[in-house]
């Protein structure tokens, strides 16, 4: 594995009302035992403006119409679609936690989204896809898929999406190492079923 380009700074370090917004995220999957110290601390390299991002991610979060388990179907294929381990890892115990599937979580891998049980949910899918590959949505994607996203959860959705542009390229440019606990959570690379 190829060193991380920076040392990401301790968490301890982190200013209190940072961590306080850290501690509004919702359940426990990014909490504890698989807090995703080394990204954080690898943002923390840049304090002018993570903390504005800190709140504005974890209250858009908290604010969305779009439910956590739909949330993380969204970050999930971004971790996919940017070959991000690390934000592929960190969220696939907070998917568990909401309820997906071992069987889901693999269709998100893969990008089979009929193995997602609403349609909903594969719009959320396929429409991550496009704005990821395309930046932005084919009149056929928006034909197939836009009636099952009202404007304002469209909008959540780009917003969901450009907020993990952030943490996915983050990971890759400076090589963010994974904690020892994401170790155990199988990766890009392994068939979940």
């Amino acid at each position: 594995m190829t060193a991380p380009k920076i040392v990401p700074l301790p968490m301890e370090s982190m200013e209190a009302g940072w961590q306080s917004t850290l501690d509004r995220i919702p359940g426990d999957g990014l909490k504890g035992r698989y807090a995703p110290r080394n990204v954080l601390g690898t943002l923390m390299h840049a304090p002018n403006t993570l903390g504005v991002f800190f709140e504005f991610w974890v209250t858009a979060k908290q604010r969305m119409t779009l439910s956590v388990r739909e949330q993380e179907l969204v970050i999930l294929r971004m971790g996919v679609l940017y070959g991000s381990e690390y934000v592929w890892r960190h969220h696939v115990p907070v998917a568990r936690e909401f309820g997906l599937t071992e069987a889901e979580l693999e269709g998100v891998r893969t990008g089979n989204i009929a193995a997602l049980p609403t349609a909903r949910e594969q719009a959320l899918v396929a429409l991550t896809g496009e704005l990821v590959e395309h930046r932005t949505l084919s009149d056929a994607a928006w034909s197939e898929h836009g009636e099952f996203l009202p404007h304002d959860t469209l909008l959540e959705l780009i917003s969901l999406v450009a907020q993990y542009v952030l943490f996915a390229l983050t990971n890759n440019v400076y090589r963010v190492a994974l904690e020892e606990p994401m170790l155990e959570i199988p990766g890009l690379g392994h068939t979940l079923v």
